[in-house]
């Protein structure tokens, strides 16, 4: 009855770039990433689920031969006006707000970090109303809520308690909750806030 949870492999995005719901391509180490993966799947998933962003379905067209199932609300926070901004370029008065309370704050045009675990959660439920094993290629904020979810963590210790880097793999027990990591390699290049900025 698990449920696999696979963030997508890295994005074509120059390093420290804010991005959320833009329609990134991968990088060339696709395939090796995409194989790891693989390796940490079972060959008896039912049901696939993703998001329907490029980077994601990539993978899950590369991962599966089922037919997918696309939902917009598996997509990652809408970063409204700092869309492919640098981090280090958005104005501090701006972001400082964002960054003090990011689970009520939206991002200006944007979401919320409980925007997003909010249709995040609606959806995991339908899907786990489904067949399974089934798996669900989408994003780290995402895949973050759902993983607050089902053990019960505060949103605002999503990222320290669940540090999941691109390409991770986390397998989900539906009938007890239990969560494991399967794969969580880091891969570098994120940076998802200014470089100079202090907790």
């Amino acid at each position: 009855m698990d449920i696999y949870l696979i963030r997508h492999t890295k994005p074509a995005v120059a390093k420290g770039v804010c991005y959320g719901q833009s329609d990134l391509d991968v990088v060339e180490t696709f395939h090796q990433e995409a194989a790891v993966i693989k390796n940490c799947l079972p060959g008896d998933i039912v049901k696939v689920y993703s998001s329907p962003l490029r980077r994601c379905r990539l993978l899950a067209e590369h991962l599966f031969i089922q037919p997918i199932h696309f939902h917009d609300d598996l997509m990652e926070l809408h970063c409204g006006n700092w869309e492919m901004q640098h981090w280090d370029e958005i104005p501090r008065e701006e972001l400082k707000p964002w960054m003090d309370n990011f689970v009520e704050v939206k991002v200006p045009g944007g979401e919320s970090y409980q925007d997003l675990f909010t249709r995040t959660v609606r959806r995991y439920e339908s899907i786990t109303s489904q067949e399974r094993p089934a798996a669900i290629v989408a994003h780290g904020g995402v895949i973050r809520s759902i993983l607050s979810h089902v053990s019960g963590t505060p949103l605002k210790d999503a990222f320290n308690r669940f540090p999941l880097f691109y390409g991770a793999v986390a397998r989900i027990n539906t009938l007890n909750g239990e969560v494991e990591i399967l794969s969580n390699i880091e891969v570098k290049g994120e940076q998802h806030r200014p470089s100079d900025w202090v907790k």
